[in-house]
């Protein structure tokens, strides 16, 4: 008698696949990633400003610092829900150590997701809700498409709107108000 051999989960498959491919796990299903041109542009941006103000040393009077920055870390928040977010951070006095391992199984402080239209819905609704029930700090979506940044808030109800800003705007935003991001700039008009 033979026995069927048991199909790998979508984590299982993401793992065997390796911190290479650009895979996430959504709402238990195993998804590619997309990147257009304006995507990688608005990440790199936003990268850009936060990474010069927070990504070093432990901050201190008058510094930002004190955060891990990390570009499209997988990072593990269940087993149905492991992403790729376009960047994330963790506060160095909650997480002393540089988050390492794949998955990253220490939740960030902070994510950044840039839309793409093949992933937008996953973004806006399934990794919104997955982001909250972790209780990650702050979400930032940058929408190049409509050439705004939306910044959430977590609360116990679910994450609040804190600011939305589109591109004729400077963003100083939660958590890294020192960096300053010209959105014209984020989204290639200047």
């Amino acid at each position: 008698m033979s026995s069927a051999a048991r199909q790998a989960t979508p984590l299982e498959e993401l793992l065997l696949r390796g911190e290479d491919a650009r895979l996430e796990v959504v709402d238990g299903v195993l998804c590619g990633m997309e990147t257009t041109g304006e995507h990688a542009g608005a990440q790199a941006g936003v990268l850009t400003a936060v990474r010069g103000s927070y990504h070093r040393g432990s901050g201190g009077e008058g510094r930002g610092g004190g955060w891990w920055i990390y570009v499209e870390p997988t990072i593990q928040l269940t087993i149905r829900e492991v992403y790729r977010p376009d960047l994330a951070g963790w506060k160095r006095d909650g997480v002393p150590e540089r988050p390492v391992g794949f998955p990253i199984r220490h939740v960030p402080d902070w994510v950044c997701e840039v839309l793409s239209p093949g992933n937008a819905q996953h973004d806006l609704q399934v990794k919104r809700r997955a982001y909250h029930a972790a209780k990650v700090g702050y979400y930032w979506i940058v929408d190049p498409a409509r050439e705004e940044v939306t910044i959430l808030r977590w609360s116990l109800d679910g994450y609040v709107i804190v600011e939305v800003e589109a591109v004729e705007g400077v963003l100083r935003a939660l958590p890294f108000e020192q960096a300053e991001i010209r959105l014209g700039g984020l989204f290639g008009r200047d």
